[in-house]
């Protein structure tokens, strides 16, 4: 399938790189999607530097951005075999690090994340807080040696069993105001009172779900990643990353569900034609494509701001841009499963399973709603509603 409108606005080395990946992806995937070895695919792009293509040259990384980063996790989406952890481990918490981490951070975390021998965890939503993070309830407190004291509970964290720590959002007390102000803290995969319990989800992805509890886990003074007055700040650093991903996450999947639908639509003949001559058929995945393409164009927007150091411009738009993808990967996999229309339901053709998942990317790591609050707001300077 043909990707030359959005493309051709990529530079000749961004090019390759999609190209490289995708085949990549091909020489991974399965019959069907999740079929694939994660931790045989996730070595090899490591390897070839996809996973550290976003941080900085001096720890390893490809000195590229977040345009970069999107490309690899689309193509391999786009493959049948995305890596859900790109979007936590090199994007959030790489981008954290790198750029707002002491120089013994970058040090310890950033070489051991481009070549991917290291893995972060990224946990931010609680049961009562969902998307308000000024309800986050996770507290940290300084101790008598000048460490830290985190106690709280998380939800929907992704790969904590197979991070070495995890980028935890907790809460401190700012000491003028007496308020609580959000801060950043790594916590190691064993540290004592630190404990998860998997999510039993519906969702067949490779990476599991956890709730997480902190019990009053003890942390050294350098737990702590960044300035602690530094607050939102550092927070939407990773979060803006993290909807940009999440985006090349839903179009890389709309994309391999429509191939898939195409493919069909092309060879299935019930009358004198394949099915794909009709209309019916053809139109509406001409429409899942057309706006696969326009998300892509916003993600990339989103991406061209974030890099330039535009992080008000980019949270506009990285929020529009994850909108558009979840809406666009939704359509495409209603359409790609309709099209097939029994065989769209079975487990040969391996597009069944994408109706769930699909969803993840409309919910996850925030609502639709809750960016259409923050647009309309933020954008159009309606009152606020929340």
């Amino acid at each position: 399938m043909s990707h030359a409108v959005s493309t051709a606005l990529e530079t000749e080395e961004r090019r390759a790189l999609r190209s490289a990946v995708g085949a990549l992806g091909r020489h991974h995937a399965g019959d069907t999607p999740h079929a694939y070895d994660r931790q045989s695919l996730w070595a090899d792009a490591a390897k070839l530097g996809y996973l550290g293509v976003s941080l900085p040259e001096e720890y390893g990384g490809g000195g590229g951005g977040i345009a970069e980063l999107s490309i690899v996790l689309e193509e391999l989406g786009a493959a049948g075999c995305p890596l859900l952890m790109m979007i936590v481990s090199p994007a959030i918490c790489g981008t954290v690090i790198a750029r707002f981490g002491t120089d013994e951070q970058k040090q310890r975390w950033l070489p051991g994340l481009a070549d991917g021998s290291l893995t972060l965890a990224f946990g931010i939503t609680e049961p009562d807080a969902g998307s308000n993070s000024h309800r986050i309830t996770t507290t940290a407190r300084r101790d008598d040696t000048g460490g830290w004291v985190l106690t709280g509970r998380k939800v929907f964290v992704s790969g904590v069993d197979i991070a070495d720590a995890t980028l935890i959002v907790g809460r401190t007390e700012d000491a003028k105001t007496g308020r609580l102000k959000p801060c950043l803290f790594l916590v190691p995969r064993d540290a004592p009172g630190f404990r998860r319990s998997p999510i039993d989800m519906e969702l067949r992805a490779q990476e599991k779900q956890f709730e997480l509890t902190l019990d009053d886990v003890r942390l050294p003074a350098d737990a702590l990643v960044g300035d602690e007055d530094a607050g939102l700040l550092q927070l939407f650093a990773g979060l803006n990353p993290e909807r940009i991903m999440t985006a090349a996450f839903g179009i890389g999947m709309g994309r391999y569900a429509l191939a898939k639908a195409v493919e069909y639509a092309k060879t299935r003949q019930v009358w004198k034609e394949p099915i794909g001559a009709h209309q019916a058929i053809a139109h509406p995945l001409a429409q899942a494509h057309i706006e696969l393409e326009l998300a892509r164009l916003m993600m990339q927007k989103a991406a061209a701001l974030y890099d330039a150091g535009d992080d008000l411009g980019a949270g506009e738009a990285a929020n529009m841009a994850k909108y558009a993808a979840g809406e666009a990967c939704v359509k495409a996999v209603d359409q790609s499963v309709h099209t097939l229309g029994g065989n769209g339901l079975t487990r040969e053709y391996g597009l069944a399973s994408l109706i769930t998942a699909s969803r993840v990317a409309r919910i996850a790591p925030v609502s639709r709603e809750m960016i259409l609050n923050f647009v309309s707001h933020q954008s159009l300077g309606l009152p606020k509603s929340y």
